[in-house]
């Protein structure tokens, strides 16, 4: 039985399917997806399906990203952000449109939606959530909900805290310890890419999940008890007619 993080999807089911596969994922496996399930790439919809087929076969844990937020309040309400279209809305509002969202994906995809976790703690003590948190008291003291979708001081407070000696650390991260409330800590939505890695990127007890599926990255499956990952191939070669983000 394996324990295994999924980063941010972005409409790539492509890259999914394929990753899946390439992890031999089974039934006995628990998985947890970081968020971001839309927007990028031509198939939401698909993906999104697929979730749900997930959801029937494997323990799953499906956190909220902000794409995901912007997506749902879409699908309940039919109001669409102006930054959303601007950040891949629009390719989603597509692939709804295309499968005829107003019937079935009414009905299955709008609780789907509904019904994910703005973060997850596992038994021992591991932190799952899409972008971050600012309590130094812990993620339960979090005063903006949009934090845990929107946050990137977390990110950047573990990239510190990696650079700095350990005998400075304390002087650093001064109590409460907003990183140390957490034996482990996993996020997306800030590629690495940005970092010019492909690769999940480790930094203090924080690993960093997004692989740029958006752009020109790949999609990332971690097994967070060996740390083996499993990649698809780059999202542009699985959709070569299309942009994604970039």
């Amino acid at each position: 039985m394996r324990t295994l993080v999924i980063g941010d999807i972005h409409g790539g089911c492509k890259a999914l399917l394929q990753v899946l596969d390439r992890a031999d994922v089974t039934p006995n496996d628990t998985l947890i997806f970081l968020g971001d399930y839309v927007d990028g790439w031509s198939e939401a919809v698909e993906t999104i399906e697929k979730l749900i087929e997930l959801s029937q076969s494997n323990t799953c844990i499906f956190i909220r990203g902000n794409h995901d937020f912007w997506c749902g309040s879409w699908l309940e309400t039919g109001v669409t952000d102006p930054i959303w279209m601007a950040h891949g809305g629009k390719e989603t509002i597509n692939s709804y449109i295309q499968s005829g969202y107003q019937s079935l994906y009414t009905y299955t995809h709008k609780p789907f939606f509904n019904t994910l976790q703005n973060y997850y703690i596992d038994q021992d003590n591991r932190l799952f959530l899409h972008a971050g948190f600012t309590s130094m008291h812990g993620v339960g003291r979090e005063e903006y909900e949009s934090n845990y979708y929107w946050d990137r001081t977390l990110w950047e407070s573990a990239l510190l805290a990696d650079k700095v000696d350990k005998h400075t650390l304390e002087d650093i991260l001064t109590k409460p310890k907003r990183l140390n409330h957490y034996k482990e800590i996993y996020i997306g939505h800030t590629p690495t890419i940005h970092h010019d890695r492909d690769t999940p990127i480790k930094a203090y007890n924080l690993w960093n999940i997004d692989t740029g599926t958006a752009f020109t990255g790949k999609l990332t499956i971690l097994d967070i008890d060996t740390k083996d990952f499993w990649q698809s191939d780059p999202l542009p070669s699985l959709y070569p007619t299309e942009k994604g983000r970039n």
